[in-house]
């Protein structure tokens, strides 16, 4: 038998049933209670009972984890580009090579 998954905050996961993925956002310990937010943008609540209960797996997050956020700035992601651009409308200088 497979051990059941314990929820934590800020990971992805899957509901089979319902086939919709979600991200884990809060655990009310008061009230034993998961709140979730769907991919689409919706805030949901699983009981911990329904929580252990269900078909729930974890998974990676979606490649445009952000999208149910909205309005986030590329600069708010955590993550900058390193790469350096160059404009390709000016010469690029060429070393000469000699054999």
């Amino acid at each position: 038998m497979k051990p059941k998954l314990n929820p934590e905050i800020g990971l992805w996961y899957k509901d089979s049933e319902n086939d919709v993925s979600f991200q884990v956002v809060a655990i009310e310990d008061t009230d034993e209670s998961i709140e979730v937010q769907y991919f689409n943008g919706d805030i949901g609540e699983f009981e911990l009972d329904s929580w252990y209960n269900s078909k729930i797996s974890l998974i990676e997050a979606p490649e445009d984890w952000s999208a149910p956020f909205g309005g986030i700035d590329a600069d708010d992601l955590g993550y900058s580009d390193p790469d350096t651009h160059q404009d390709y409308n000016e010469e690029a200088p060429l070393k000469d090579y000699d054999n």
